[in-house]
Formats: C-alpha cells, structure tokens, sequence
C-alpha cells in the first residue's frame, strides 16, 4: 500500500531536513489566520508533488502510482518541510508531523490526480 513507502519517505524527511527554530507567532494570529497560512503551505506542498509526479515517465504507466508518489518525495523536500513546521509552530509541536502522516497523506494521492487533471483540460 502506499501508506508504508509514504511513512518511509515522511521520516527520512524528518531526518534530513532536522528541525526548523523560528520564533512562535501563533498568539498573533486567529485560528482563521492560522488555517489560511497552512492551507497555502499545504497547497505548495502538494503543487509541487503533483508536478514531479505528472512529469515522471512512469505516471499513467502500470507503476505502482504510491511508488511514483513516494519517489516525488525528495524532490518536494522544501515545500513538505516548511508546511510541518508551520503546523508545528501553529498548532503545538509533533502537529506537522501527525498533520503529514494522517490526513494529508490520506487525500494526497486524489489531490494529485485532480490538479492533473485539471492541468491537462
């Protein structure tokens, strides 16, 4: 399944990139505030996955589609990163992460097919 590649890839995330120190604005900001900044990172995030994966040869091909999501991965380390530091910053430490492996990686894989399919119409 795709969820045990994805976890693989999550935690050598983790690993490499290493905490991100910024100051905690959270007290400034609404709830709402909050949501539209990671929602924005969230979009990021998953912009720059879907184009790695519609630009891999193996898409539309008999590849397993987790594998071709998983191996996005590095390519989107950036974007990935700066979205579980935010939900971290905002949310209470150990949020990105568990914002990373649940519901975001849940709706990844439908995510990714309708942005590219809404590119190619």
């Amino acid at each position: 399944m795709i969820l045990a590649p994805l976890a693989g890839a999550a935690l050598i995330l983790s690993v490499a990139t290493g905490p991100d120190i910024v100051p905690n604005r959270s007290s400034e900001l609404s709830v709402a505030q909050k949501n539209a900044a990671a929602q924005k990172l969230v979009r990021t995030a998953t912009d720059c996955i879907a184009r790695t994966v519609a630009a891999d040869p193996r898409f539309g091909s008999q590849a397993d589609f987790g594998d071709v999501i998983v191996d996005s991965m590095p390519a989107c380390l950036g974007p990935v990163r700066a979205m579980i530091d935010l939900y971290d910053e905002y949310f209470g430490d150990g949020m990105g992460e568990a914002f990373f492996m649940g519901p975001y990686l849940d709706t990844l894989p439908k995510a990714i097919i309708k942005l590219i399919g809404d590119h190619k119409e």
